[in-house]
């Protein structure tokens, strides 16, 4: 059972969801929020702890909170699944898969599951959606080692990554993610219901297990005017790294 400082941090998420509270704009005070929730400023600061741990809202020295984020924009802060993100803003994620098939791995393959180049892997072009909206486009590559695990799973299934953990146990925990922009070819935009040459945003990413193994490498597509991302830095941690073009 959800702890009151964890239904108020909840409640103050959906709050920020819905841009009741927009990214720059302060939150009300610790008494106000008290005196709304009928709760201790103790209570208040322990929610509000919580946002801030998540990245979700800052502080300035002096002043009132101020929100930074919204769960609106899928940060790469923490690893999360489509699937989780989803579900983060109150929406349905669904999954359909378009093609399926085992192939030789390329050098590319090869290199960036650290494989045998020839090594059998699993590729898997699947329409992912919001709402029954389709908005990407995961083309991905299995390690040989948990293909058999993949092929196996529901092709309609909405989270492939709780039930590779269900299944197998198998915990994605590093990423790394290349973002850049791509126009829809003919196949993509027939998949993704825009028109042809529309612009993509397109995220080349490595997954891995907990000790550095790769478990799958994918070119994600997604439509521009449906998903955004953003990056969390400080003079203290920056996640972003300048990169040149490829």
């Amino acid at each position: 059972m959800a702890t009151r400082h964890e239904e108020i941090a909840d409640e103050l998420r959906r709050a920020i969801d819905r841009e009741q509270y927009t990214v720059g704009s302060r939150l009300p005070a610790e008494t106000d929020l008290a005196a709304r929730y009928a709760v201790s400023r103790g209570t208040i600061r322990q929610a509000v702890a919580a946002l801030t741990a998540e990245g979700l809202i800052g502080s300035r020295q002096g002043a009132r909170r101020v929100v930074l984020a919204s769960r609106r924009s899928q940060s790469f802060a923490e690893l999360r699944s489509f699937a989780q993100w989803a579900a983060a803003m109150g929406r349905e994620a669904t999954g359909r898969v378009a093609a399926q098939e085992f192939r030789p791995a390329t050098a590319q393959d090869a290199a960036r599951l650290q494989l045998t180049e020839g090594t059998r892997v699993l590729h898997v072009l699947r329409v992912r959606g919001l709402d029954g909206e389709p908005v990407l486009l995961e083309r991905t590559v299995y390690a040989d080692w948990i293909a058999p695990a993949v092929e196996g799973i529901d092709p309609d299934a909405p989270s492939v990554t709780q039930l590779l953990f269900d299944t197998t146990g198998l915990v994605f925990a590093y990423g790394e993610h290349v973002i850049d922009a791509v126009a829809a070819g003919a196949r993509d935009a027939e998949l993704l219901d825009v028109r042809r040459s529309s612009p993509l945003l397109r995220v080349r990413r490595v997954t891995t297990t907990r000790e550095g193994r790769p478990v799958e490498w994918s070119d994600d597509r997604y439509r521009s005017d449906a998903v955004s991302f953003s990056v969390h830095n400080s003079t203290a941690s920056n996640a972003l790294a300048r990169k040149t073009a490829e």
